[in-house]
C-alpha cells in the first residue's frame, strides 16, 4: 500500500465516531418497523434524513403504500462500484423484554433494542462509513451505495421491486450487512414456501367411507415430506448443510363429526443455491401421484408462494479477500464460512450475476429475533471501519 493510500485510509477511519454511530443505530431502533405490519416508513425516513445531511444521493421509492425502498449513493469513478444491502423491517418484538423493545439503550457495551442486531446496526454502520468517505473527499473507483429494502422478514416485496427496477447494474459486488459476528459468509441457503391444498369429499363421520378425508391425505403427504427431508440430509454441503423441509401450518376440516373435505399445508423448503422451487413443487406432486394420494376423488394442488434464492461466492474471489483483509487490518480474524439462513443477497447474485458476501455486526443465532436483542458497540465501529476500507480498496474485475 502506498503512503498516500495509507494516509487516505487513516483520514477516513478517523471520521467514524462511536457516539454518532450509536446515536444513528438507536434512532433506527426507535423507528420500529415490525413486520407483519408494513411500518417501515419511519426507519426509511431516519435513513434518508441522515444520508441527505451527509451529502449522499438519496432515492426513495414506494413499493407498497407506506413501504418505501431506499438507495443512498456516494458517487465515484466510472468503474462498477460496491453495493451494500440491508432491510428496514424487524420481526415483532414480543414480550419479556427488560425495557420497552423500541426504547434503545446501551448496557455493558451493547446497544439493546429490537432490530439492534437484525439489522439496524448494520444499516447505521454502512451510512456512517459512506459519510466518512464523503467527508474525507477520497477518490473511489466507482459508486458506493446502500440499498435498503422493505419486507425482508416476510415475502421479500422490497428486494423484488429493487431488482425489477434496477436497470443497468452499476455495481460489481454486493455486501449484505446482516449480522454474522463479522465473519465473512460466502454462501447462503435460500428459502421457499409451498402451499398445498388437499381437496376430498365431506361426509358424516358415522359413515366415513362415504367421504374422502383430506386430513388423512395430508398426513400421508407429510410422511413423504419426512422421507424426502431425510434423503436430503445424506448429501450435506460442508458450508451450507443440506436442503430441508418443515411443515409450519396445517388447517383442515370443519367439525369433529365430519369427514374433512379440505386441508391446507404450509411448507417451508430451504434451498441449496442451485435449487429451483418450481422443480421441487413438480417433484413433490409427482411423488404424491405415485403414492396414490391424489386419486379416488382426492385432488392435491401446490403453489410456490415465496422464493428467496441462495448463493455461493468462490472463496478466492477478490471481494472475499477485501472483506477479510479489511477486518484483519482492524485486528479481527474473520473466518470464511457459510450460512444456513437466507437473505436478500441471493436475488442480487441471481438477477445481476455479481458476487455476494454477508458480513455485519451482531449475532444471528444468539441475538437476532431474541428477547433483549443487542449488538456490541465495538462490533458496530469495527463494521463501519471495515466497510469504509472495503470501499477504498474496491477494484472491480469486470
Amino acid at each position: 500500500m502506498s503512503v498516500q493510500s495509507s494516509l487516505a485510509e487513516d483520514a477516513v477511519l478517523g471520521l467514524i465516531p462511536e457516539t454518532e454511530l450509536v446515536a444513528l443505530a438507536s434512532d433506527l431502533v426507535a423507528a420500529g418497523g415490525e413486520n407483519p405490519g408494513g411500518t417501515e416508513a419511519a426507519t426509511v425516513q431516519v435513513l434518508a434524513d441522515f444520508a441527505r445531511a451527509a451529502g449522499l444521493e438519496v432515492a426513495v421509492t414506494e413499493v407498497a403504500p407506506g413501504r418505501p425502498n431506499l438507495t443512498a449513493m456516494l458517487p465515484g469513478g466510472t468503474r462498477p462500484g460496491l453495493l451494500f444491502l440491508g432491510h428496514s423491517d424487524v420481526v415483532p418484538a414480543g414480550v419479556g423484554w427488560d425495557r420497552p423493545a423500541f426504547d434503545p439503550y446501551v448496557r455493558d457495551g451493547r446497544l439493546v433494542g429490537r432490530g439492534s442486531t437484525d439489522m439496524k446496526g448494520g444499516l447505521a454502520a454502512v451510512l456512517i462509513a459512506l459519510r466518512a468517505l464523503r467527508a474525507a473527499g477520497v477518490e473511489l473507483s466507482g459508486p458506493m451505495a446502500l440499498a435498503c429494502t422493505v419486507d425482508e422478514e416476510d415475502l421479500g416485496l422490497g428486494i423484488r421491486a429493487f431488482t425489477a427496477a434496477a436497470g443497468p447494474f452499476p455495481y460489481s459486488a454486493c455486501v449484505v450487512a446482516e449480522p454474522t459476528d463479522l465473519e465473512t459468509v460466502i454462501a447462503c441457503r435460500g428459502d421457499s414456501y409451498l402451499e398445498l391444498t388437499v381437496t376430498g369429499k365431506p361426509a358424516h363421520s358415522g359413515r366415513p367411507a362415504d367421504g374422502r378425508n383430506a386430513i388423512d391425505a395430508a398426513a400421508r403427504i407429510l410422511d413423504l415430506i419426512r422421507r424426502d427431508h431425510a434423503r436430503l440430509q445424506g448429501s450435506a454441503d460442508p458450508l451450507l448443510g443440506a436442503g430441508s423441509w418443515n411443515a409450519g401450518l396445517i388447517r383442515g376440516g370443519t367439525g369433529t363429526s365430519m369427514v374433512a373435505g379440505s386441508c391446507t399445508l404450509s411448507l417451508d423448503r430451504r434451498l441449496m443455491p442451485d435449487e429451483d422451487p418450481e422443480v421441487i413443487r413438480e417433484a413433490l406432486l409427482a411423488d404424491i401421484r405415485a403414492a396414490g394420494i391424489a386419486a379416488d376423488g382426492m385432488t392435491v394442488d401446490a403453489a410456490v408462494t415465496m422464493e428467496m434464492p441462495g448463493f455461493h461466492t468462490e472463496p478466492d474471489h477478490p471481494l472475499v479477500a477485501n472483506a477479510v483483509g479489511a477486518l484483519a487490518q482492524l485486528g479481527m480474524d474473520s473466518p470464511v464460512t457459510g450460512w444456513t439462513a437466507a437473505c436478500d443477497g441471493g436475488f442480487i447474485a441471481r438477477d445481476f450475476g455479481v458476487p455476494v458476501i454477508v458480513m455485519g455486526p451482531g449475532g444471528l443465532n444468539d441475538q437476532a429475533h431474541q428477547v433483549n436483542e443487542s449488538v456490541s458497540v465495538t462490533e458496530l465501529v469495527t463494521a463501519a471501519k471495515a466497510y469504509a476500507l472495503m470501499c477504498l480498496r474496491h477494484r472491480p474485475i469486470r
